[in-house]
């Protein structure tokens, strides 16, 4: 047997490395020598116990010296979860792994990240556990990321079993990645989901289900974003068609907010290793635009721990202001963006355009819940980022309803959603037209800088339109929303659309 190794001594002995941001330690060497030296079909396993006590660093490197020879390296772990008193963390404890090209923020040695949902998993150069990047298992010092999440005030004791299976190294397939350009209809109105989990993270559906689920809601376009992860890019051969098109990119999962990368270039990997205070978000974000995507704060008032989004909307291009079923916290950051465009307004700076996306993992989720719907002048992957960074777009919350808005003054000038209407003086009448399909027992609202001026019942089928009168004196812009009566006193009823506004100009 090894020696004890230091995995079992408190993290705060010495001979522990600091590295990276957010605060984050290597372990001593776990070693494998004589794994080259197997008869064929032989394996080789250490086992590694420790406990992490509270207050422990954010990230956690368990180095695994891999000698030559091996085809596949498999890990499993778990660890204690005693019961803790109400309103106390218990012990919730993330995985990843990093290969011999280092551990560096941003670097090229990631392999693969589960987070907390599976307890095992394996590499070898044909395949990998969903989450993981096959490819070749070369020699080298590799890591496994042990991230606790919340530790128990007793301490999080776990435990890491590493095997090596001697072999021939095998060839790695090249991806399939989806195309870029879809059939679609021409210059058209959209409607896609671009956040969505499968198996390649935390979520339950295959990226098949997710792709049936897609087109029974119908959508025509989705986006790949798994926590922390690009695994799922090459994993939807056969799934994309005429009339789906299917972009990559990822969940980017912090300790301080989770962000859409939305649209990237497939197989880009964004590093998830910082808090706040490190001051590396304005480097990541830049690095999700050269790849070509969007960045998108998801969920920005979530209460789950490290939901809550602390970053800044500096370096957004749209921000996700409804997730999922709509919930008071949908409601608190519908209120923030809003005060993001009187900001703008004020200030004369570009605005944050909303978008709404499900969300799902698994059933009862519903992918499509709610939907974005983009004006784009195709149906590809360059149109439709430009469309929603544009702010061309409302969200629904499926595709039975529709909207159409706009205002129009002075000399027959007309602005639609995302755009700009100008008109001779700040006095000139501008009339604001909301038309509306499939919002039974559902009231239309017109909500400017000042607040809600405006609001009006739809027909019971749903189907009507909603005209309002005003000028940009008295309104610097207007958006709509369409919701479901109230069902809790004081609080207004679930949205049922949204649009991006109109600015109103002189």
């Amino acid at each position: 047997m090894p020696a004890p190794h230091p995995a079992h001594r408190p993290i705060a002995r010495r001979g522990l490395l600091v590295t990276t941001a957010a605060t984050a330690l290597t372990w001593g060497t776990v070693s494998f020598a004589d794994a080259a030296d197997a008869p064929d079909g032989t394996t080789r396993t250490r086992t590694v116990r420790g406990v992490l006590p509270p207050g422990s660093p954010d990230y956690v490197y368990l180095a695994v010296e891999v000698p030559p020879g091996v085809a596949e390296i498999a890990v499993s772990y778990a660890y204690e979860k005693p019961s803790v008193p109400a309103g106390t963390q218990g012990n919730a404890l993330d995985i990843g792994i990093f290969d011999e090209r280092g551990t560096e923020l941003g670097g090229p040695g990631f392999r693969g990240w589960s987070g907390g949902a599976r307890s095992s998993f394996f590499i070898r150069a044909d395949t990998a556990t969903p989450g993981y990047l096959a490819g070749p298992v070369r020699a080298g010092t590799w890591h496994i990321t042990l991230a606790p999440y919340t530790v128990a005030p007793g301490g999080l004791p776990y435990e890491v079993t590493v095997t090596l299976r001697p072999g021939p190294a095998g060839s790695t397939p090249e991806p399939v990645y989806p195309p870029e350009r879809a059939k679609g209809r021409g210059r058209a109105w959209y409607r896609g989901d671009c956040h969505l989990h499968s198996v390649h993270s935390d979520g339950r559906r295959t990226p098949a289900e997710i792709a049936a689920a897609a087109r029974a809601a119908g959508l025509d376009f989705i986006n790949s974003s798994e926590h922390n992860t690009s695994s799922a890019h090459g994993a939807w051969g056969g799934l994309w068609g005429d009339d789906l098109l299917v972009l990559t990119g990822e969940e980017v999962t912090t300790r301080n907010g989770h962000v859409l990368a939305l649209g990237t270039d497939p197989g880009t990997w964004v590093d998830w290793r910082y808090r706040a205070r490190d001051n590396r978000f304005g480097h990541y974000a830049r690095a999700v635009r050269r790849a070509g995507g969007l960045v998108v704060p998801a969920h920005p008032h979530a209460t789950c721990i490290g939901c809550h989004w602390k970053f800044g909307f500096g370096e957004a291009d749209a921000v996700e202001v409804w997730n999922g079923a709509y919930t008071p916290e949908d409601e608190i950051a519908l209120a923030e963006w809003d005060n993001s465009l009187v900001a703008a307004v004020r200030s004369s700076q570009s605005w944050v355009p909303a978008m709404g996306s499900s969300d799902a993992h698994r059933e009862p989720d519903k992918v499509g819940l709610p939907q974005t719907v983009v004006l784009a002048e195709e149906l590809s992957r360059d149109a439709v980022l430009a469309g929603l960074r544009t702010g061309r777009s409302y969200i629904a919350e499926s595709s039975a309803l529709t909207l159409a808005f706009g205002a129009s003054g002075g000399r027959g000038h007309h602005a639609g959603i995302g755009e700009r209407l100008r008109v001779a003086g700040d006095d000139t009448p501008v009339t604001v037209r909301l038309e509306v399909t499939g919002a039974p027992g559902c009231t239309a609202h017109f909500v400017t800088d000042q607040g809600t001026l405006f609001t009006a019942t739809l027909p019971d089928s749903g189907t009507g339109t909603v005209q309002w009168r005003t000028t940009p004196a008295y309104a610097a812009y207007v958006r709509a929303e369409v919701r479901h009566p109230v069902t809790v006193p004081g609080l207004p009823g679930a949205l049922a659309a949204l649009t991006n506004p109109v600015f109103l100009e002189s």
